[in-house]
């Protein structure tokens, strides 16, 4: 129970979704759609919850994306399943729809914010740290340690400002203490459709399939999505006639985001082995040269300004995923990969698309050839130092 709710993030993000997905959604319909219709149907399906006394509740940013339909193909799969009485909550910010049975409140909004800063904080500390760590499974096993730790903390009665900081540094402590090699990998960045990056299953694992081929995984924080929505609000204020009380708003977001991030920025700052979260205004001004900051669709010039802080921070092999038919993600991710060549010769970026009927094969043989393309110029680079 968290903020008056019982709440229940679903951890069914595996193939078993994906298929009960296809029976529920059109094929051609957007990959996440159908695999977030097919984890909440494969939920309800497995009769752990009572129909009668259950609610779905999923988050939405809105915009000129397949995803402001999500609502409606989980409607419509829970008429067709006979569970027409279930109702369905657009958690968003950006008026989709009233939702009268639902109020975030002030406690469950903090916590909120300060899991989604945590989670960023292990995904950096894991995916930086395992690669290289001396003992097998011991980074594991320290997110596992710190997981039931940030859970309690965020389940107890009272949450802290005091307490939260406190714990983002001693998280990083830990993890950039864990004993590991100086062993030398091909570090590859992964940037994509929201969904696809961040759900293993929508991405056949993709983190896990970089570690065993012998790199590490290098994925922008969660967070920074947010930024971007925030950050979108300028331009939409300068050059599209929003209010200003909306712009003045989303910068007061941005600007907390920043006071939540800055203990575990401070740290990281610090830390020997990681660096702190990029700025929202830099990867704007990364993507300005190539795409316009009102390219806003989709992951809009948020996605090239990803691939740019990467390069720019020394992280020049790249996987670009996102979902078959994606045309937002195509325009700004695939379609700025000759651009970015042109200024940075070395960068080895590779586009994935991801769909129910995509080959696997052809999937890996193309990140394997982009690896090839890696360990052969970290080679070079090591002949040259």
């Amino acid at each position: 129970m968290t903020g008056g709710y019982n709440l229940h993030v679903l951890e069914n993000d595996n193939k078993n979704s994906i298929d009960v997905g296809l029976k529920y959604v059109n094929n051609d319909a957007c990959y996440p759609s159908l695999l977030v219709v097919g984890q909440i149907m494969d939920a309800l399906e497995s009769g752990k919850y009572d129909p009668d006394h259950t609610a779905v509740i999923m988050s939405q940013t809105g915009g000129g994306c397949r995803a402001s339909n999500y609502i409606a193909f989980i409607r419509r799969a829970l008429k067709k399943a006979g569970y027409a009485q279930i109702p369905v909550i657009s958690f968003n910010v950006v008026g989709l729809e009233s939702n009268p049975g639902f109020k975030l409140n002030p406690d469950l909004a903090v916590r909120i914010v300060f899991g989604a800063v945590i989670g960023d904080i292990f995904m950096k500390c894991l995916y930086r740290m395992r690669p290289y760590e001396k003992v097998p499974g011991s980074a594991d096993r320290l997110h596992k340690k710190w997981e039931q730790i940030v859970i309690r903390q965020l389940q107890a009665k009272h949450v802290s400002w005091t307490r939260f900081n406190n714990l983002c540094r001693q998280i990083i402590r830990d993890f950039d203490r864990l004993p590991v090699t100086d062993e030398k990998k091909p570090r590859v960045g992964i940037v994509g459709e929201i969904l696809v990056k961040f759900a293993p299953a929508a991405n056949n694992h993709l983190v896990d399939l970089l570690e065993a081929e012998g790199a590490e995984a290098v994925v922008p924080d969660f967070v920074d999505f947010f930024m971007y929505s925030f950050y979108n609000t300028r331009f939409q204020y300068e050059h599209y006639g929003t209010s200003k009380k909306s712009m003045v708003l989303m910068n007061a977001g941005i600007k907390a985001v920043q006071l939540l991030r800055k203990a575990a920025d401070d740290e990281f700052e610090k830390s020997v082995h990681f660096t702190p979260s990029a700025k929202i205004e830099k990867l704007a001004e990364y993507a300005s040269p190539i795409v316009s900051i009102g390219n806003q669709t989709g992951e809009g010039w948020f996605l090239t300004g990803e691939m740019m802080e990467l390069i720019h921070s020394g992280v020049e092999n790249i996987v670009c995923i996102q979902p078959f038919g994606c045309l937002p993600n195509h325009v700004v991710g695939k379609g700025v990969i000759k651009a970015i060549r042109q200024d940075y010769p070395m960068a080895n970026i590779v586009a994935i698309d991801y769909d129910p009927g995509a080959s696997e094969v052809n999937q890996l043989n193309r990140i394997k050839l982009m690896l090839s393309t890696a360990n052969r110029n970290l080679q070079e680079d090591n002949k040259a130092l």
